[in-house]
């Protein structure tokens, strides 16, 4: 049967883990009858004549309908190749994976666009292709549905524009249109949000979070951007250096240090969020407060070098339209005065 195999019948979802599932507030995506990829044993790399060259071997996982799932590693460690070997592209080195739309996969990748001259809805239109047969001829069900994928990513008012007049975002975003129009139930993407800026980041991995939730598809992310992916991946695949992948809840890989196990941090407490500032002055602050304004009043004082404590002289957070502070009977409405007043009484 090949690399892929072609799978029938469903199994039986444990019904009580699935009542506590919905009673945790937790939303069941994944049950065992829905998955739209499994690996087993699955080795890949690539083969040459001294040999193969095994990036990732024998995973087993399963890809959800429903689910954001975030690849996760670092440089080098065989993303891109999982990516290209689980979209049929390149050959695995060993084991099986198991796919009821073994031909139902869209694909996103980072390699650029050559011809920049077509339009924005030409290159969606690309997407309709293995639908339309050799002629070539759309019906208006095609065209809908070509325009309907536009619109899914915010971009129907550039539906004409050329993609040289594209933002990388936008293009980015036309990419994605492309792979909707071609209607599979799973998406796998390698780096969507490279080179990309805060706002389009955020924008995109929020935009493929809510097409895998709203419409149900399998979508899986090889990416960088830990930030988002904590925050916003139903599930993490997680390259580690023996070759193997991590499978798991954001949170729970964080809080085993599974993370910091295969990124060895330096100086970056993933717990927290937060960058490790060593105290370099000798004076303590005690920190009256709550809120947003309390996390970054404290941020501003421990980058500072003072150390937070309930030892020190009291600093008073006063929330309202714009936050105050008070000092020793002194009102500052900025933390650069307030800290610069602090550093110079001690001076």
């Amino acid at each position: 049967m090949g690399l892929f195999k072609s799978i029938s019948g469903r199994n039986k979802t444990n019904k009580y883990e699935l009542a506590q599932a919905k009673n945790l507030g937790f939303f069941y995506r994944m049950s065992v009858s829905s998955f739209m990829l499994k690996t087993k044993n699955l080795s890949v790399g690539y083969g040459s004549k001294k040999g193969a060259h095994i990036l990732l071997h024998e995973i087993n996982l399963t890809l959800g309908a429903g689910q954001l799932t975030c690849f996760m590693g670092p440089n080098g460690i065989g993303k891109s190749t999982l990516i290209r070997t689980l979209a049929g592209l390149q050959p695995a080195l060993a084991g099986e994976l198991t796919a009821p739309h073994e031909k139902k996969i869209a694909l996103v990748l980072t390699d650029k666009i050559s011809s920049m001259n077509m339009r924005v809805y030409d290159l969606v239109s690309y997407g309709r292709y293995p639908h339309v047969g050799w002629g070539l001829s759309f019906t208006e069900e095609d065209r809908l549905v070509v325009t309907n994928a536009i619109a899914e990513v915010h971009l129907a008012h550039l539906t004409h524009k050329k993609l040289e007049e594209l933002s990388d975002g936008q293009l980015q975003l036309a990419m994605i249109a492309r792979a909707l129009a071609q209607e599979t139930p799973i998406i796998l993407l390698d780096e969507p949000t490279a080179h990309l800026d805060q706002n389009n980041r955020v924008e995109i991995m929020r935009l493929l979070r809510t097409l895998a939730h709203q419409k149900n598809k399998a979508i899986l992310v090889a990416t960088h951007e830990l930030d988002l992916a904590l925050q916003l991946a139903d599930t993490i695949w997680l390259a580690t250096q023996d070759k193997k992948i991590k499978k798991g809840m954001p949170e729970d890989l964080v809080l085993d240090n599974s993370f910091d196990d295969v990124f060895q941090f330096k100086g970056f407490d993933l717990k927290t969020g937060k960058i490790r500032h060593e105290p370099f002055r000798k004076q303590k602050i005690n920190l009256s407060g709550s809120g947003f304004e309390f996390l970054w009043t404290k941020n501003a004082l421990e980058r500072e070098g003072f150390l937070v404590s309930a030892e020190g002289d009291t600093v008073d957070i006063l929330p309202g339209d714009t936050t105050q502070w008070q000092y020793h009977n002194h009102l500052f409405h900025s933390l650069e005065s307030l800290v610069a007043k602090i550093i110079f009484e001690k001076m």
